[in-house]
């Protein structure tokens, strides 16, 4: 029983880091796409764990996972075996069709991970990452972010990274040599605006990287686990990258993270890279039961109404009623108030023409919450198991607060 009496926010900010603005709201409990504060009262999320609760808030299946796997055993480091995570292991490497996985604690890991790699496979230092591009806050991740405010603090960075225009093809051959070992991109810019790549750019991507010796490494961190309609997004636009980084959702919104290795990679060197957490039974358990609701669209009658939409293909459904939602928005948001409306799937960027804080203040109080993507665009990552009453009442609310915004 949470104790309303006490004001846990006062005592968060006194003790916390104080790196996080945090917003006039303590949630206490989540299920499906809805969030209840200390009061009780229920907000539609379309904020979604930052991308890390793409099947809901206390899913059946993940609750029943971890709490069996947390009472037979929670660590285990990579210096043993485990059935738990030998089954993980090749789940993860039937869905993905990628043979080798490196299991690590969250996107930043990943993605830190994949820039040494590429390193140790090319024996080149060059990267090339995209202007609004983010990997993450980790040095090698930090370096190969693109937001100033982000990085200027901490320079210098790693050497080697070179920014270029994302979807502009160009830009980027001219910057390839014979010093860059890899090539790093994000399917859908989240964190830099939800800009989706263009038809044919990162087909293009891939071969210009190839042709030059280089590593295609695509980011997965956001739009993998049927954020954007497939359970990868980079399936939609024809490509085989050599690694890709997912974590987010993999797990239920238990924390993890993977280096997926393509056969153009193989196996690493012993002692080459490592993780104390990564791969823990309790995150794997947690992974396997995700894998089984992604793919087999588990239809349990256990499942609450929350965790079970009217169509039960929640990948397939995030798509077509993505879409459906994003010509809605680009028909009724006034045009005084957006410029754009963005993404794919359930991966939606709305640019406003004015400051997104007090628009997200706003929905707040009117029972919504949700994401920036930069000072200007609203970022919608609702979870794949909200219902599309919920779905829709979020979006009028949307359309009612921006009329009146600007």
């Amino acid at each position: 029983m949470i104790d309303t009496v006490t004001n846990w926010n006062e005592i968060e900010d006194r003790h916390s880091s104080g790196v996080y603005l945090k917003r006039e709201l303590q949630v206490v409990r989540g299920e499906g796409a809805y969030l209840f504060d200390e009061t009780g009262r229920r907000y539609i999320d379309l904020v979604g764990g930052q991308g890390s609760a793409n099947l809901g808030h206390a899913h059946p299946a993940i609750v029943q996972a971890i709490t069996e796997q947390a009472q037979t055993l929670i660590s285990c480091p990579e210096l043993f075996h485990n059935p738990v995570r030998a089954q993980y292991q090749a789940a993860l490497s039937e869905v993905s069709g990628f043979p080798r996985v490196f299991l690590a604690n969250s996107g930043t890991e990943a993605n830190e991970g994949a820039l040494k790699i590429a390193r140790l496979k090319t024996g080149r230092r060059g990267v090339i990452a995209a202007m609004r591009g983010f990997h993450g806050r980790t040095m090698g991740a930090l370096s190969a972010t693109w937001e100033k405010a982000y990085r200027e603090p901490f320079l210098p960075l790693i050497d080697g990274v070179m920014h270029v225009p994302y979807n502009n093809i160009d830009k980027l051959r001219e910057a390839l040599n014979d010093q860059i070992g890899a090539v790093l991109l994000e399917v859908v810019q989240g964190e830099g605006g939800v800009h989706p790549a263009q038809a044919g750019y990162l087909q293009a991507a891939q071969e210009l990287a190839h042709a030059n010796g280089s590593l295609l490494i695509i980011d997965e961190v956001q739009t993998g686990w049927g954020r954007t309609g497939s359970l990868f997004a980079h399936w939609q636009d024809g490509i085989s990258p050599d690694i890709v980084t997912i974590a987010k959702s993999m797990a239920g919104g238990v924390p993890m993270g993977a280096i997926l290795l393509s056969e153009r990679i193989g196996a690493l060197d012993p002692a080459t890279h490592g993780s104390t957490f990564g791969g823990n039974p309790l995150a794997c358990a947690a992974g396997l039961a995700a894998i089984k609701v992604y793919t087999e669209q588990a239809d349990s009658p256990a499942l609450s109404d929350q965790h079970r939409p009217a169509d039960g293909d929640l990948i397939r459904r995030a798509r077509t009623l993505g879409e459906a939602v994003r010509e809605h928005l680009r028909a009724n948001v006034p045009e005084k108030a957006a410029r754009e409306v963005r993404g794919r799937g359930f991966m939606f960027g709305i640019e406003l023409r004015g400051k997104v804080a007090p628009v997200l203040k706003t929905l707040q109080e009117r029972g919504v919450v949700a994401l920036p993507a930069g000072p200007s665009v609203l970022r919608l990552l609702p979870p794949l198991v909200i219902r599309e009453d919920a779905l829709w009442e979020a979006v009028h609310i949307i359309e009612e607060t921006l009329e009146n915004a600007f």
